[in-house]
């Protein structure tokens, strides 16, 4: 490894109205260097990046790109210097091509031919194959985030940021992803990784740098830590064990029979079949596109569905739709929390009445109570530890955990009978993952029926009773999760239902 400063901080500060988002940041990231960004949500990183992206302007302090003074005034400056970053959220036109999504990020695109060559020819040299003429539509999350690299690529770039990358991955993409970025590093290439799997920073960084609230913990070597001993120097104290107690299955609450859907724009669901008990966990895994976002909206109401498909304790709601179901007592987390699950440009007060206005009394005869909502806001706020300045902050300008820790505190206080929730610790960091996961065991433990659906394999095998897998729209026979190995979930996500294959795709 080449030991030179690709990028240097200095007391880099950055105050919004009520906090201190980073106080006195100073870190280096090298030449040829996997460099982690590690801390919990709220702690500053977004901030971080975004000073070095030149989408926010610090308050104090300097940097420095190759050793000369750096001070983007925006993301194209920032991108003209050699910095480039892949986000968390995908920014793709599903309607356009691969090439034709690339030429958009690009400041002066080659013709198309020449553009569809260069990206032929850096999908094949790094490793990340990929049709230049395929549209957005057609790929799976990994493959958009490939969408996303290339598009950095081209740029050639001496400083790449990765916010959250592996997060809509299978581990087979994951594994393809870090064959891409030490390539990357071989080259002299400097990259900054941002990620809250700490078993993943351990295996592929080099060193992590360490924020909590806002100030500098200090840049260590991952490898020579546990990834407790990283996460206690996230948060400031000891993780608490996840508890499994107190729980015992009870009646059937939930039964699904028969359940179909059309083929449209997503994966259609073929013939789900699933029961839930009253205080049990129904784990779901899949990998990303095979119907998990098609199931919670049909079993939300979002989606219609034939009668007789769906009936809470005996009720049968099939035909009801996303209200008259969460009255009844089913609710729902989507994946999706900006745009989705919450609206960001409404407040936290106001993001709580798309969900539980009527199931907490917070709209009455049609009249919105604005006390209520505010005092149920800020209610989810302490319950779950939002760090925000209060209720009236609007959603969109909270960091992702903690929009997160928000949606999922705002089903969970709305005392379901049935949760739903697709990917519940997606993109949080470790402490703030437990302690989803320990409120998602909690309500089951007061008698709620949860189906959790989830691409990380760890968070199932921790949550559930009974696991199943989704493949191409259709749902395995559930299986309980004591003694079931990872070489059997390998099969069943690859939709080998109890059947003998000869292979299992990658």
């Amino acid at each position: 490894m080449t030991v030179s400063n690709v990028f240097r901080a200095e007391g880099l500060g950055k105050t919004y109205p009520g906090v201190r988002a980073n106080d006195d940041i100073s870190f280096a990231v090298e030449a040829g260097e996997i460099h982690a960004l590690l801390g919990e949500n709220g702690a500053g990183k977004s901030t971080l990046v975004k000073t070095i992206y030149g989408l926010v302007r610090p308050d104090e302090g300097r940097m420095t790109l190759l050793g000369a003074p750096y001070a983007p005034q925006d993301p194209r400056a920032a991108r003209a210097a050699g910095v480039a970053m892949v986000f968390q959220h995908f920014s793709l036109f599903d309607a356009m091509t691969v090439a034709e999504n690339i030429a958009l990020g690009m400041e002066n695109p080659p013709p198309r031919a020449e553009l569809s060559r260069r990206i032929a020819e850096l999908s094949r040299d790094y490793g990340l194959p990929l049709n230049p003429a395929r549209r957005i539509a057609s790929l799976s999350a990994g493959e958009r985030q490939r969408v996303e690299i290339l598009r950095c690529l081209l740029q050639h770039p001496r400083l790449l940021i990765m916010d959250e990358p592996t997060s809509v991955l299978t581990p087979q993409e994951a594994e393809i992803l870090f064959a891409t970025l030490r390539q990357l590093a071989g080259s002299g290439t400097a990259i900054l990784y941002i990620s809250h799997k700490l078993e993943e920073i351990r295996s592929h960084c080099d060193r992590a740098t360490i924020l909590r609230q806002g100030k500098l913990v200090g840049t260590v070597d991952p490898r020579a830590h546990s990834a407790r001993e990283l996460a206690a120097m996230m948060v400031g104290a000891e993780m608490r064990l996840v508890d499994r107690s107190g729980r015992k299955p009870g009646a059937t609450v939930l039964k699904v029979r028969g359940l179909s859907t059309p083929a449209g724009e997503g994966m259609a669901l073929k013939d789900v079949a699933l029961t839930l008990r009253s205080g049990e966990i129904l784990g779901i895994g899949g990998v990303a596109g095979n119907g998990q976002e098609e199931l919670l909206a049909a079993l939300s109401g979002e989606t219609p569905t034939a009668p007789g498909t769906i009936a809470l304790e005996g009720r049968d709601l099939s035909r009801a739709g996303p209200e008259t179901r969460r009255r009844a007592g089913l609710l729902a987390a989507p994946e999706d929390r900006l745009g989705h699950a919450a609206v960001p440009e409404f407040s936290l007060a106001e993001n709580t009445l798309l969900t539980a206005g009527a199931r907490q009394g917070l709209i009455r005869r049609g009249l919105i109570d604005r006390k209520a909502a505010s005092g149920f806001a800020q209610e989810i706020i302490r319950a779950f530890d939002v760090r925000t300045p209060g209720p009236d902050t609007a959603a969109g300008a909270l960091s992702g955990g903690n929009l997160q820790k928000f949606v999922i505190g705002r089903e969970v206080l709305g005392r379901p009978l049935v949760l739903v929730v697709n990917q519940p610790t997606w993109g949080v960091d470790a402490g703030a993952a437990a302690a989803i996961r320990q409120a998602l065991l909690d309500l089951a433990a007061q008698g709620a029926g949860l189906i959790v659906i989830s691409q990380d394999l760890d968070e199932l095998l921790e949550l559930s009773d009974r696991f199943c897998a989704l493949n191409q729209g259709r749902l395995s026979a559930p299986r309980p999760t004591e003694g079931l190995t990872v070489e059997e979930i390998g099969l069943m996500l690859g939709g080998a239902h109890g059947m003998e294959v000869a292979h299992v795709p990658a």
